[in-house]
């Protein structure tokens, strides 16, 4: 009969060492928003203004993505329809005014050119965001390889 009881006894004591570890690590997760009570509602934080000055973005770093200077509320982005392509598409932006999407988008995984943006580059918000006017959640110390002194090759 021992074995068993030990089996039962070990089995509570893991039961509660998960729960209370549990509980410790609940509390020591920060929260991005304040602390909300569970099962409770906050006041629901105001929304953001996007920056919609359609005016291109210098990229940070090579090969960013570029950000979407303009709102895109109310487009539909579904495996059915894009509405980021009736602009960008390689054959409307002459009309449209817009920038063409790279011909990056426009290659398979190995390389080969295709007609149509490729499957794996179609859904444009996986990469590519909207701004907003709004203050960051965490500071940011970036700075760009120009404010540190860097100058470009053959500019001495």
């Amino acid at each position: 009969m021992r074995p068993e009881w030990l089996a039962v006894i070990a089995g509570i004591f893991v039961f509660i060492a998960t729960a209370a570890i549990a509980q410790v690590a609940t509390n020591s997760v920060p929260q991005l928003q304040g602390q909300t009570p569970a099962m409770e509602s906050g006041a629901v934080a105001v929304l953001p203004k996007w920056v919609a000055d359609d005016k291109r973005k210098m990229r940070a770093y090579p090969d960013q993505p570029p950000v979407i200077p303009h709102s895109i509320d109310g487009y539909e982005l579904s495996v059915n329809a894009n509405r980021c392509l009736t602009c960008h598409k390689r054959e409307f932006t002459q009309d449209s005014g817009a920038p063409m999407i790279s011909v990056t988008h426009y290659m398979t995984r190995d390389g080969q050119m295709i007609a149509d943006v490729s499957p794996r580059r179609y859904f444009c918000t996986a990469c590519h965001v909207p701004q907003a006017d709004v203050q960051p959640l965490v500071p940011n110390t970036f700075k760009d390889m120009s404010e540190l002194g860097f100058k470009p090759a053959g500019s001495e």
